[in-house]
């Protein structure tokens, strides 16, 4: 299984080191998002500065794209919130996640799984070049659009989503 993603946002290109040892299932319906091309042209939908940005299910006119049948929680694997982690956004079931993730823009320890009263956010990866893109993403001015908040100002584009194989 391929390991690593690189998201040319139109603020950079971000690297993603993905684990699938530990999150293989996430891993799997990450990787099917990324091989058929639904994360091109999306946008970082949520960004809020020092704690996450946000993206994977929405167009740059703020439409939601249609995505596959959720996953099972996979946050109980030993990998936890820290900054730079990928990890799949989700509703209040635990088993919601679908095509959005966030990266981690700092140590998010109240999001890591500790039983079943918190189940926690599912981490799958980490960031391994362009944590300084995450940053700046994370420093927009951001507004509210809709019934959505911390969108920001001038959409920041996931232009392309792809495997690569050197790093």
């Amino acid at each position: 299984m391929p390991s690593h993603v690189r998201l040319e946002t139109s603020m950079g290109d971000i690297v993603i080191e993905l684990d699938p040892e530990a999150a293989p299932q996430t891993c799997k319906n990450f990787l099917q998002y990324v091989q058929k091309g639904f994360y091109d042209d999306t946008i970082f939908h949520r960004v809020i500065p020092d704690f996450m940005i946000q993206g994977g299910g929405l167009t740059c006119d703020m439409q939601p794209k249609t995505t596959d049948k959720p996953i099972v929680n996979e946050a109980d694997n030993g990998l936890t919130n820290r900054r730079g982690t990928i990890a799949m956004a989700r509703t209040s079931d635990p088993d919601s996640a679908t095509s959005q993730f966030f990266i981690n823009q700092r140590d998010n320890d109240f999001l890591n799984f500790t039983g079943p009263k918190n189940p926690g956010y599912a981490v799958f990866g980490k960031t391994i070049q362009g944590m300084d893109i995450v940053d700046a993403i994370a420093g927009v001015d951001t507004t509210r659009r809709g019934s959505y908040e911390d969108v920001p100002v001038e959409p920041v584009m996931i232009r392309c989503a792809q495997i690569v194989e050197d790093v």
